[in-house]
């Protein structure tokens, strides 16, 4: 490695980095005048806050990694260009290609961090972020996840609960429901909440009744409380984005493997969440060149220009990978496209800006 690639690399590095220390503080900050006041009136403990701000940050961190990549990559090169460097390094007999190396270099390691993070770290701060909000920050009922939360079990099975709370492990307004080969209903179990038991390993419903259909008659069981085993886990009647968010790389897998086994109809959204992990290392590579490309010329009107352009592209980066996203969810897009279209795009427009910027 040459002088000028430790320059260059270390330029790259370090403007990450400060971006990462001057932006995710106030993002701490923002949140912390937002919600001290629902902290103080739950009486959150100061170590579990602590707790909380440190899985916030990388949380956080994860998901503006991108964006930071890209502002930093445009910030420090057009600084470069506007004080002639990198005229003067190719000058010199460097080609523009070879000028890249300290560029490719760098995506790689932050790539691997990516990487890295999103699959064993962010989980777990993401499950510690979950746990502290609906514990202090959604206490109450009427601060609960409202979403009614649907779930097919195989062919034949079916299940629904109003809300859940993930922090007592409690679902409200539980129905299961089980058909016959013939399509028929079997029997239907209704409960005002479904709760699992840890010690115990078992369910408890609160409220319980069961209608068996047999034949041209209904038979009914109604308990006040009744402990049981279900065949689907506490997991099936989460929030789709709380649990996969929590799940590592290998726990991601086996938890799409066993919703696969089950027919659920919902998958889509876990298999979204395990590509789009896979796809965050190839985006630090797309956007090292379109920052590269854009910045690395010097222009009129400076750096402005360039960061001005760099925040409009990571606009639409986004807002391209949530429309893909809510599609191959709410509909039967394939999510592997969904994923890929959008890093496609701008692969080959990253390829055209450093071609144009190459000449």
């Amino acid at each position: 490695m040459t002088i000028i690639d430790r320059y260059i690399l270390k330029k790259y590095l370090l403007t990450f980095g400060l971006m990462l220390l001057l932006f995710v503080p106030i993002g701490i900050m923002l949140n912390l005048a937002e919600q001290v006041g629902k902290m103080i009136d739950n009486e959150a403990p100061l170590v579990e806050i602590l707790i909380y701000y440190g899985n916030f940050t990388i949380y956080i961190g994860s998901l503006l990694f991108p964006i930071f990549l890209f502002l930093s990559i445009i910030f420090f090169t057009s600084k470069m260009a506007n004080n002639t460097e990198i005229v003067a390094i190719l000058s010199s007999g460097v080609s523009f290609w070879r000028f890249l190396r300290p560029y490719w270099i760098g995506a790689s390691i932050i790539a691997v961090l990516m990487f890295m993070m999103g699959m064993f770290i962010v989980p777990s701060a993401s499950k510690g972020y979950n746990e502290f909000k609906y514990k202090y920050l959604k206490k109450g009922k009427q601060d609960r996840d409202k979403d009614n939360i649907f779930n097919q079990l195989g062919d034949r099975d079916y299940l629904y609960v109003s809300s859940f709370d993930p922090e007592r492990q409690i679902g409200y307004n539980f129905t299961y429901e089980h058909f016959g080969e013939d399509g028929k209903l079997d029997y239907k179990i209704s409960a005002a909440n479904i709760r699992w038991m840890e010690e115990d390993s078992v369910y408890r419903l609160t409220t319980y009744t069961k209608r068996i259909v047999e034949g041209e008659t209904e038979r009914l069981e109604t308990r006040r409380r009744l402990d049981t085993l279900f065949a689907f886990q506490i997991d099936d009647l989460t929030p789709v984005s709380y649990i996969a968010e929590t799940k590592n790389l290998f726990e991601l897998n086996e938890f799409i493997r066993d919703q696969q086994r089950k027919g659920a109809s919902n998958v889509n959204t876990y298999i979204m969440v395990k590509y789009k992990r896979w796809a965050l290392p190839i985006t630090a590579f797309i956007l090292t060149v379109i920052g590269v490309a854009v910045s690395s010329v010097k222009r009129r009107g400076g750096m402005g220009v360039n960061l001005a352009f760099g925040i409009g592209v990571a606009f639409i980066y986004i807002f391209m990978d949530k429309v893909f996203g809510t599609l191959a969810e709410q509909s039967g897009f394939p999510p592997l496209l969904a994923v890929g279209i959008p890093n496609l795009i701008f692969g080959f427009i990253g390829y055209y800006l450093l071609s144009k910027a190459k000449r």
